[in-house]
């Protein structure tokens, strides 16, 4: 399984690391019964980050939410195409 994670993680894919944040994010907040207004402050954000960082059910949700955005929904099985492991930039 080889990935291109220099481009996934790129500056220029910022829709990727958009959707990493969000794979992050919503398992936190659905299991703790939040919402995104209840995170106004750095205070709350890092209050809710260390409850679920002590809590292994929702670490292993997290894990599993991240691990469905790595396979490429474009080719067989998890790594990547030998073209994407070729790319500079996404494309």
């Amino acid at each position: 399984m080889k990935i291109n994670w220099r481009v996934r993680f790129n500056k220029n894919n910022i829709q990727f690391i958009i959707r990493c944040i969000i794979a992050v994010l919503i398992p936190i907040l659905t299991y703790f019964g939040l919402e995104q207004e209840d995170l106004t402050t750095w205070v709350a954000l890092g209050s809710v980050l260390a409850r679920a960082l002590n809590n292994p059910f929702v670490i292993a949700f997290t894990i599993m939410n991240i691990l469905n955005l790595i396979p490429d929904p474009t080719t067989k099985g998890l790594g990547d195409s030998e073209r994407a492991l070729t790319y500079e930039k996404p494309e």
